[in-house]
């Protein structure tokens, strides 16, 4: 007797059913349904075939599936009872629908394909994958990746010894990351200038399951995330040094750093950017939780993924083959094995694999640990933390310390040369008084000459008395000078001083020009931008509609309204427009057609 299983299902009539499971068995392996036996295995009583029976049943098939699809029938004996048995092969170009719905086949039961599984298997068909396409955002150019980026790239290839003769644009030709002249999603999500959802990691480091103690996100280009994961995986694990007696001494982390290496760029190799949840890391004292969008493929199970007992299919190869090309991996499939002897390496505990919520969740476990070291770790983090606040306290004063420093140099500085003005003005007094007094002295032995003269000299001494006091009225003119020019200094120091204030002011004006300036520029570049979605063909709403309907010919209005978040009645409206621009055209009734893109 048989029993179901992932090739053979049990049918007691034909209907409906039956033919959702031959679409299951297209879209998967392949299979067999046997009509005329119960879900038990037991032969149904009473069952008999009709000469037609069998041809209609064969064109009922052919009706309801695209592309039709054409079972082999056979009537068999099954436990002495004549039963039919349809059967069909893998089909090879996927998915086939059935009455606009969508199966494959996952161990013994029929399960609807989601969008994002339906364009994933419709691509493995075509042998590409999702990341090899236009980037589904309309708005991104290259003007929206760094080329710094790019020639980083093509520096890290040059040094695996990879020949690279080629500019940054034909770089990126040659390796396929443009596509009929537009960014594929490879491109943008490695090169991307600008931080965006699409390429989310959220981070955080928990006390327990509801508290948490510090958090990060990620958002920018994949090459770039992954240092800054380890390094916020780094911040919050702990670190041991090892003394050996050698000039420098040992670090140890608290786990492999190349198994949290490997398991990060598993991550996002893998990861399904076109599905909604973010990837997620998750530290806590005695593990890490590292979750991704994209369940493992349905023909791999744990237990193939333990044993190494499967072929590697990259949900985004390419991605996974520019990264093999950067030296980031070394070959498709090899990963897990590495990470667990990694770990059993240092004696520690088999990192756990599972799917999870429409996601695969890989955790790592810490070496067991005395209580006062666990204690103790909240206490490090909480002092490293203080650390790094206080180093940054100190990198701040130091910079306010410097400018400081650099505005009194310039005060010193200036003052240093009016000073040097002061000096000269009053050197200059020094030598005009010591040529007074020079005069002083000449006159007083004229005096004395005189005095020896006759008396009748007197009046020519006192002549020469009066000249002196003439001359001391000059020395004392001399220093008054003198005393002005001191007062001019400490005038000039007053300027000097008030030159330094006018500067200050002068300063935070500039700054708070700058300010404006980028503000403008800011307004300026979102008016771009603007500008730009304005002058589209077609609006927000009506490109998102053509995306789902590009995804799912046969979505309805209904299902646009509840995803895109509008009314229906707009859905019609935009769907109307598009029709009028030439857009969209719809092919066959409403109930059981479909709609085709004609152009965007």
């Amino acid at each position: 007797m048989y029993t179901e299983s992932q090739h053979i299902e049990f049918k007691p009539g034909f209907n409906e059913d039956v033919i959702e499971t031959l679409v299951s068995f297209a879209n998967s392996k392949g299979g067999r349904v046997l009509v005329g036996v119960a879900n038990d295995g037991a032969p149904v009583k009473g069952f008999t075939i009709g000469q037609e029976s069998i041809q209609q049943w064969l064109n009922e098939i052919k009706m309801k599936t695209q592309p039709a699809i054409v079972p082999d029938a056979d009537v068999i004996e099954y436990e002495g009872v004549a039963v039919v048995e349809l059967k069909v092969q893998e089909y090879p170009i996927k998915p086939v629908a059935c009455r606009g719905k969508y199966y494959k086949r996952v161990q013994n039961s029929n399960h609807m394909l989601s969008i994002s599984e339906m364009v994933n298997l419709h691509l493995q068909t075509l042998n590409t994958s999702w990341d090899a396409y236009p980037d589904p955002d309309p708005t991104h150019t290259l003007d929206d990746i760094s080329w710094d980026k790019v020639q980083k790239a093509m520096d890290m290839m040059k040094l695996n010894g990879i020949t690279i003769n080629e500019t940054a644009l034909q770089f990126l030709l040659k390796y396929n990351l443009i596509r009929d002249d537009k960014l594929t999603s490879a491109a943008y999500l490695m090169f991307k200038k600008n931080d965006g959802i699409d390429s989310t990691i959220e981070l955080g480091r928990f006390q327990n399951f509801i508290t948490i103690k510090d958090t990060a996100r990620t958002q920018s280009d994949i090459l770039s995330e992954i240092d800054h994961v380890i390094d916020f995986v780094k911040k919050h694990i702990n670190k041991e040094i090892i003394i050996t007696g050698e000039p420098r001494n040992t670090q140890k982390w608290q786990y492999p750093m190349e198994a949290i290496r490997e398991i990060v760029i598993n991550m996002i190799i893998h990861r399904d950017y076109s599905a909604m949840p973010d990837s997620v890391v998750k530290i806590y004292n005695d593990k890490i939780e590292f979750y991704n969008p994209g369940k493992l493929p349905d023909e791999i199970t744990i237990e193939d993924l333990l044993s190494n007992n499967y072929k590697s299919t990259p949900r985004n190869k390419l991605i996974a083959d520019f990264f093999k090309h950067l030296g980031l991996i070394e070959k498709y499939g090899s990963g897990i094995g590495r990470i667990i002897n990694y770990f059993e390496a240092e004696n520690l505990p088999a990192p756990e694999f599972k799917n999870i919520s429409g996601g695969f969740q890989v955790t790592v476990f810490a070496p067991a640990e005395e209580e006062d070291t666990k204690e103790s770790t909240d206490v490090v983090e909480n002092d490293t933390k203080v650390g790094e606040k206080v180093a940054d306290v100190v990198e701040n004063e130091k910079s306010v310390v410097e400018k400081v420093g650099e505005k009194v140099a310039n005060v010193v500085e200036k003052e240093k040369r009016v000073g040097e003005k002061v000096a000269n003005v009053v050197e200059k007094g020094k030598r005009v008084g010591e040529k007074v007094t020079n005069v002083v002295e000449n006159e007083k032995r004229v005096g004395e000459k005189v005095a020896n003269v006759v008396e009748k000299e007197k009046r020519v001494g006192e002549k020469v008395a009066n000249v002196v006091e003439k001359e001391k009225r000059v020395g004392e003119k001399v220093a008054n000078v003198v005393e002005n020019e001191k007062r001019v200094g400490e005038k000039v120091t007053n300027v000097v001083e008030n030159e330094k204030k006018v500067g200050e002011k002068v300063a935070n004006v500039v700054e708070k020009d700058k300010r404006v300036g980028e503000k403008v520029a800011n307004v300026v570049e979102k008016g771009k931008r603007v500008g730009e979605k304005v002058g589209e063909n077609s609006t927000k709403n009506q490109n998102l509609i053509l995306k789902y309907i590009i995804k799912n010919h046969n979505i309805s209005s209904k299902e646009l309204s509840a995803i895109i978040g509008i009314s229906a009645r707009k859905i019609e409206k935009n769907i109307a427009k598009l029709k009028a621009k030439g857009v969209l055209e719809r092919i066959g009734p409403d109930k059981g057609g479909y709609w085709k893109v004609l152009s965007q």
